[in-house]
């Protein structure tokens, strides 16, 4: 398989690294995995040129290198010739990104995303599994999980769980990514998985505002365990095939309870909430995260819009409370007023 990566954001440049090391061991891979990076300057030079002569990605995982990995600013010549794609660009992006790559990419290809939340349609939300499939032609799998960049990079010990629909074709995604630090587990649930890493960015906004309020491991687990259970109780609602196993795996509580204790979502909700409302949470994400993304309050507002088009948000305190918190509805002090519906 010759493999490219869409996307070289930190998460993006943790997995290639795995991809790097394991396509070279394997004769299931070619030696090289390509990369697209977008366009964009570091120290006054492209960034992809900078990957390729430092190897490693000094804006968004510094310190982690890339052997192995070739990058370039064409997403036409990344994925020429690829026959395992995998995506890992912020959900909001991978719509125009698929526009551009339909027709390039040849029908026995496989694809897998490690991109995490969904894509809001007047005709009903779109996970980006489903959009990739559309849109290329191809079958894409799933992987999420408890996967904090830095850490994976560091190479201490993590998991990943692979949602999947054809067995074969996850199996070559094992191969490509799992290494002796981190262990993938597989489940036929590409729904369960994707909903569990799309829906836990909100609830780690609860648990960053509960820090930044000074509360305690008590209040934190009280969030944990109530956006554990919207999390199963939405996606059961959204996809009826989803498997209550599902959320026992990496992808599930691991992931939740990772992103609620680390996370960059975590720390800027942690900040918006020391900062008394001072800050918005767009200028402290340009502040903390150097040019990474804020999924978190963007999928929020996407979760609430499906709440309140199926007149769901009743049934969802959390994750209706957090919505409130972030467009201003709501102090942040509010955050454990989800309680209150529970009696």
């Amino acid at each position: 398989h010759r493999v490219a990566f869409v996307g070289s954001g930190a998460w993006a440049c943790a997995a290639a690294k795995l991809a790097g090391e394991n396509s070279r061991r394997s004769d299931l891979f070619e030696d090289q995995v390509a990369m697209w990076v977008y366009e964009e300057e570091v120290e006054g030079r492209p960034l992809a040129e900078l990957i390729n002569e430092r190897k490693e990605n000094v804006k968004y995982l510094p310190g982690v290198p890339l052997e192995g990995v070739r990058c370039t600013s064409s997403l036409a010549e990344a994925v020429e010739g690829a026959t395992a794609i995998v995506v890992c660009a912020p959900h909001e992006f991978v719509h125009g990104i698929m526009n551009q790559l339909q027709g390039r990419v040849a029908s026995d290809a496989i694809a897998i995303s490690l991109t995490k939340g969904m894509r809001i349609r007047p005709e009903g939300p779109q996970l980006i599994s489903e959009l990739v499939r559309r849109k290329l032609g191809v079958d894409c799998s799933v992987l999420m999980g408890a996967n904090i960049a830095s850490e994976i990079g560091a190479g201490q010990l993590s998991e990943g769980t692979i949602g999947y629909k054809v067995l074969s074709n996850a199996l070559v995604f094992k191969q490509l990514f799992q290494t002796d630090a981190f262990n993938i587990t597989m489940v036929p649930d590409v729904e369960g998985a994707e909903m569990c890493g799309t829906l836990k960015n909100v609830v780690a906004l609860a648990a960053g505002f509960s820090d930044g309020l000074g509360m305690g491991s008590n209040t934190k687990a009280a969030i944990i365990r109530q956006g554990l259970a919207e999390m199963r109780r939405l996606s059961k609602k959204m996809f009826p095939c989803v498997r209550d196993e599902t959320f026992l795996e990496s992808c599930g509580v691991a992931d939740l309870v990772a992103s609620c204790y680390g996370g960059r979502n975590r720390r800027v909700a942690e900040a918006f909430a020391r900062a008394g409302g001072e800050k918005s949470m767009e200028a402290l994400a340009g502040e903390l995260l150097g040019g990474q993304k804020l999924q978190g309050a963007l999928t929020a507002n996407e979760v609430h819009q499906v709440l309140e088009s199926n007149g769901w948000t009743d049934d969802f305190p959390l994750f209706t409370t957090v919505w409130k918190i972030v467009n201003g509805l709501a102090d942040v002090q509010s955050i454990t007023s989800f309680m209150a519906n529970q009696h």
